[in-house]
Parts: C-alpha cells; sequence; structure tokens
C-alpha cells in the first residue's frame, strides 16, 4: 500500500511540487488542484499558488483542452463525444471544451478516421477464406467499438453502408459465376 504524501507547508515546496507536476505531463486546473490539495497543509496556499501558476500561463484550461483533443483525435483516434466525456471528468469547464472540439474538429474529417478504423479493423478480417468480411455480427461489433471511441452513430452507420457497398462489389456473386458456368458447359454440350 502507498503511503500518504508528506504534507507541504510552505507555499515555495507547494509551488515546487506543482511544476514537478507539470513536468511529467499537463494539468487541468481541476486536476493541479486536487493534486496540491492532498499534500498542501492549508487549502488557501493551493489557491495562491494555482493563482501564480495562471499568471505565469503555466496553467491553462483551454490550451491544455485544445492540446489534449487534438492529441486525442489524432493518435489514438477518437471521437468528439469520448474527448468531450474525457476532458469533463478532467475537470475542464465547458466552454473550454466546446472552443477546443471547434478548434480540433474544423481541421479533422471525422468520417475519415472512422474509415481508417473499419479498414484496420477489416484488414484481418479480409482474408481469402472470408467471402464476406462484413457480416452482421462484425458489423454490430465494429458499430460497438467507433460508439466506444466516441464517432457519431449516423456517421458510422454511412461510412459502414459504404464499406459494406464496396465489398459487394469486390466479391463475385457466387450464385451468378455458377449459372454462368452451367449454361457454358450445356452450350459445348449441345455442340458435340
Amino acid at each position: 500500500m502507498r503511503s500518504l504524501p508528506r504534507k507541504l507547508s510552505s507555499d515555495a515546496e507547494l509551488y515546487a511540487a506543482a511544476l514537478r507536476a507539470l513536468m511529467r505531463r499537463a494539468h487541468s486546473t481541476f486536476e493541479l488542484r486536487t493534486y496540491l490539495e492532498r499534500r498542501s497543509v492549508e487549502s488557501e496556499a493551493v489557491r495562491r499558488v494555482l493563482s501564480r501558476l495562471k499568471q505565469e500561463k503555466l496553467l491553462d484550461d483551454s490550451r491544455y483542452a485544445v492540446d489534449f483533443a487534438r492529441v486525442r483525435a489524432t493518435s489514438r483516434r477518437q471521437g468528439a463525444h469520448r474527448i468531450v466525456q474525457e476532458l469533463r471528468k478532467r475537470g475542464v469547464p465547458d466552454r473550454s471544451i466546446d472552443d477546443a472540439i471547434a478548434q480540433v474538429f474544423a481541421d479533422i474529417d471525422e468520417a475519415a478516421i472512422v474509415r481508417k478504423v473499419i479498414e484496420r479493423r477489416t484488414r484481418s478480417a479480409r482474408g481469402r477464406l472470408d467471402a464476406n468480411p462484413l457480416d452482421a455480427r462484425k458489423t454490430a461489433s465494429l458499430y460497438r467499438t467507433l460508439l466506444r471511441a466516441g464517432f457519431d452513430g449516423s456517421i458510422i452507420r454511412r461510412e459502414l453502408n459504404t464499406i459494406a457497398r464496396n465489398s459487394e462489389r469486390e466479391v463475385p456473386d457466387v450464385a451468378l459465376a455458377d449459372d454462368a458456368l452451367d449454361e457454358t458447359q450445356d452450350e459445348t454440350q449441345d455442340k458435340r
């Protein structure tokens, strides 16, 4: 079991602890306040340190929200709904979240991200033995995965339908091919 962190009494020690936390990774104001309150003897010192960090522009929820949303959308391929949920969990104000989502998704095509995720997930299913990679079960699984990733349901359905239509063109209809083969065989037998 982890021991409780040592309580810090001076503003300088608390400020140094805040800087160390910010060097490890970016924090929202809420996250850093929670971290410092666990380590501080008095809550007034936490308020002073947070005020100093904001004044020095080392702590900014708007910048944090934009950076967080950009990384999650591009690297982790997450949708806007999931990113909003994660930012709310981290205590970022709604106006900063809305601005960040608008800014990030103005540059990024969410449908393109959905297509990339679908293609990556179906690539392994498109083996030679698998004639129809998007049966109902696989489609439902992909849909649930993409919903959990935070994409809008209408975008997911549109992209899944597009992929399904394209895969129907790629896979020849076995019944039509068999009928054509039977007809050519009948014609050759009639000629004999």
